[in-house]
């Protein structure tokens, strides 16, 4: 299948290119950054996903909507304005068969920067309407909300060894999801997946679950 995976050049959004790739999809990535894969059934764009012109993509099957910035002041015109400009470019047309949006744990907890959480609550409500919207094609729109992951744009906790020790205290499981596992949240929700939509999947290692009782 023709995939697009926006914020393609690192974190979650490589590792959902690599999963794509692996299992022998054609796969476009988008980035403000250059490539960071070289394959032969991968294409790059570097551009915006704000861009007023976006690359044509015909026949595009999957789109991934991974791309975003946060706390960087402009939070909700690239989270969230950017993600509807570019699902709606590509979406709404009959080959579509899947559109999977990562949120955020943020999103529904609201436990970030206050722009970042806000934007991400944003795509947990444009993903259901989305949902609506592309059904008549038999098509797919679901969201994935990581909670902790070992990106780089987590650098600053999971190199300070006492503050990494404080967040993974915040957990049940005790640790943090590596990007390839929610590639496989995003894969499976994107292709194997047939019947949910609609959907937000949580993924936090028990983070928003944790609680002390104290009687």
């Amino acid at each position: 299948m023709r995939v697009l995976v926006t914020g393609a050049s690192a974190g979650i959004g490589r590792a959902c290119a690599e999963k794509f790739l692996r299992e022998g999809h054609e796969v476009f990535g988008m980035d403000v950054r250059e490539a960071g894969i070289s394959h032969p059934r991968y294409r790059h764009f570097v551009c915006d996903i704000r861009d007023e012109r976006l690359p044509e993509i015909p026949g595009l099957e999957i789109l991934v909507n991974n791309a975003g910035v946060q706390g960087s002041g402009c939070d909700i015109e690239v989270n969230l304005r950017g993600t509807i400009h570019v699902t709606e470019f590509y979406a709404f047309q009959p080959a579509i068969r899947a559109v999977v949006f990562l949120a955020s744990a943020s999103a529904t907890t609201g436990a970030e920067f206050p722009e970042y959480a806000a934007s991400k609550g944003g795509i947990l409500a444009y993903m259901r309407n989305v949902a609506l919207r592309i059904a008549k094609w038999g098509a797919t729109s679901n969201s994935v909300s990581a909670g902790g992951v070992m990106t780089g744009l987590n650098r600053h906790i999971l190199e300070d060894p006492k503050l990494y020790q404080s967040v993974l205290k915040e957990t049940l499981l005790g640790k943090w999801a590596e990007p390839e596992e929610i590639a496989e949240f995003v894969y499976f929700t994107a292709v194997v997946n047939r019947s949910m939509t609609g959907e937000d999947l949580f993924v936090d290692n028990g983070e928003k679950l944790k609680s002390n009782f104290i009687w």
